[in-house]
């Protein structure tokens, strides 16, 4: 009698070791499941964007100079002389002070935030903030002290290694050569006097900087380095973006831009200026 109630026992410990083994890998499977329904809306805002940025390079083509031909004597017709570079105007320090509060808390990151906080709340991106206004509130508040963080980082960390934050504008010609030139900036910088271009490490560490203080200081408790890693990277190609805008929309005085006292951002002054 004794032993078949130590088997029943038995056989009733491991279907409970089962069941709360199933229950755990059904947890496991389902936290799996919401951080890629999480992930999904943040891919596809990375891609609309980096498709609306090549989209708005495309009349660039249109603008573009006509190839040089030869007529029926030889001559080169349509050619024109390249024009030297201007020479590097290392930036004084109002110009990078006045760009860094402009880029990090201007109008262009608020906006940004704003959208960001928006395409999350729809998707009910981190579900503990709830939805209504004050989960609104929260997720706008985190998007835009991690871009905060970002630019504070970047900035910083450029003045400590001697390196220029901002950007500069191609001084070539065509799409296919000014998208790569605003891709390459993404992870170089201006150095020295003749304003020479290096591999960027502030440019680099920032995105995840303001990630991984969003995990470990206001993000729920399940996420983890990993979570900080990828939304790093997506912050990388955020501010990719960024540096193709200020490739190809126009930032001249006469521009719309301009008019609306919305230039620059994290971009040089224009050439001739150091101001």
């Amino acid at each position: 009698m004794d032993d078949a109630h130590r088997e029943a026992a038995g056989e009733h410990e491991l279907a409970a070791h089962n069941h709360r083994t199933a229950a755990a890998h059904n947890e496991t499977e389902d936290k799996v499941a919401r951080r890629h329904s999480e992930c999904a809306p943040e891919h596809q805002v990375i891609l609309s964007l980096l498709t609306v940025a090549f989209l708005i390079a495309l009349p660039i083509l249109a603008k573009a100079q006509p190839l040089p031909y030869a007529d029926s004597s030889g001559a080169v017709v349509g050619a024109t002389a390249a024009q030297p570079a201007p020479p590097y105007m290392r930036p004084t320090h109002a110009t990078k002070l006045r760009n860094y509060f402009f880029d990090a808390f201007g109008p262009y990151p608020i906006v940004g935030a704003a959208i960001a906080a928006g395409v999350s709340q729809a998707s009910n991106g981190i579900p503990e903030w709830r939805q209504g206004v004050e989960g609104y509130g929260r997720r706008f508040a985190s998007d835009f002290g991690i871009a905060a963080v970002n630019t504070t980082t970047r900035y910083a960390l450029s003045e400590a290694f001697g390196q220029d934050a901002l950007y500069y504008r191609c001084e070539c010609t065509g799409l296919f050569p000014r998208l790569r030139h605003a891709v390459v900036s993404t992870l170089t910088a201006r150095r020295g006097g003749d304003g020479h271009r290096v591999f960027s490490v502030p440019a680099l560490v920032a995105p995840y900087v303001g990630t991984m203080a969003a995990v470990y200081g206001w993000y729920p408790g399940r996420y983890d380095a990993k979570d900080a890693l990828r939304l790093g990277n997506y912050s990388l190609l955020f501010y990719m973006g960024g540096n193709i805008a200020l490739e190809f929309f126009s930032s001249g005085r006469s521009s719309w831009l301009s008019r609306k006292h919305l230039t620059n951002g994290h971009g040089a002054p224009d050439s001739g200026s150091n101001r």
